[in-house]
């Protein structure tokens, strides 16, 4: 079964790894799937379990391996890292995740060195720029999952108050995949319509509501994670399809437009940094940035969650 191809590889096989991995057996996005995790046992299991649905997916070689099996890796998944604990800082896990990406971005980079690396570990502006930076690849070779999964939800509130398909919804969230993320209103758009212009069709509310239901939206967007977290310990759903999303567009070579955290150098302003904006993305990675025009309250916004992302990356060295 050598040589299958797509080959995706996943470094990190918990529960958003093993959603992810789920996810790209049933919409059939690879034909070799290497599980790579400190927890032999549990990672043995995990893709003893997934390989038993095989008369029920597309064609698919699952493997436990190690990272020599990573070898001729299309794309490699990095989810490994410890979770923000209660009372425990952005930075303080900043620092753990950063020194240890320092032992895996360089076994991916021995193994697999042409591979597309897509990182999902968080906090995941700073980890996609210490993995750049660690892996010596080409900006555009490294990816960080970013705000696809907040966008979603935005696109999922929006369809849920404005009665409207999810999938007719255009709206991201840019910025920091955290508390300084913001929504990117002067471009959302509802079936072509800019939203601003079908607000006033719809007409169910006046301009002061619909400001303050808009607001109300993002609010839940921003607190989404906390709230799931607090029901039920961890995210994994969600992530795992934004994941696959990705990836989708990776292994087909679909030069979609997703907000996936990459390089900015010169946006607004900014230099040397990871964060999320609207990138073309294909079987190379980011082929490029899509260069957005923003409001002036975006514009300050995109500065303030640029200015936390490279405070963090300052204090823990990189």
């Amino acid at each position: 079964m050598d040589g299958l191809k797509p080959k995706i590889s996943i470094i990190g096989c918990g529960n958003v790894g093993m959603r992810f991995a789920y996810s790209v057996a049933i919409k059939g996005l690879a034909r070799s799937l290497v599980l790579v995790d400190v927890n032999r046992k549990r990672l043995e299991a995990d893709a003893l379990d997934l390989s038993h649905g095989a008369p029920f997916y597309s064609p698919i070689d699952i493997n436990a391996g190690d990272y020599a099996d990573i070898g001729g890796s299309d794309l490699v998944v990095v989810t490994a890292g410890k979770s923000i604990l209660p009372g425990q800082t952005r930075l303080e896990i900043a620092k753990t995740n950063a020194e240890l990406f320092k032992s895996i971005i360089p076994q991916i980079v021995k193994y697999a060195p042409s591979s597309i690396i897509l990182v999902v570990s968080n906090p995941v502006d700073i980890l996609s720029y210490v993995a750049y930076k660690l892996s010596g690849k080409p900006s555009g070779e490294v990816i960080g999952s970013g705000t696809v999964l907040d966008s979603s939800r935005l696109r999922f509130l929006l369809g849920q108050d404005c009665s409207v398909d999810t999938r007719n919804i255009h709206a991201y969230v840019l910025g920091e995949h955290g508390d300084s993320e913001f929504p990117c209103w002067s471009k959302a758009m509802i079936g072509g319509v800019a939203l601003n212009d079908y607000c006033a069709i719809c007409g169910i509310c006046d301009n002061n509501e619909k400001n303050r239901k808009l607001q109300n939206i993002f609010n839940e967007v921003k607190n989404s994670a906390y709230k799931i977290i607090e029901g039920k310990g961890e995210t994994s759903y969600g992530i795992g399809l934004a994941m696959a999303r990705i990836t989708q567009a990776v292994v087909h070579d679909e030069n979609s437009i997703l907000p996936v955290s990459c390089l900015v150098n010169g946006f607004l302003g900014q230099e040397e940094l990871y964060i999320s904006l609207p990138a073309i993305v294909n079987k190379d990675g980011v082929r490029e940035v899509v260069t957005l025009k923003l409001n002036e309250s975006e514009e300050a916004s995109f500065k303030v969650s640029a200015e936390a992302v490279k405070r963090v990356l300052k204090e823990i060295g990189f």
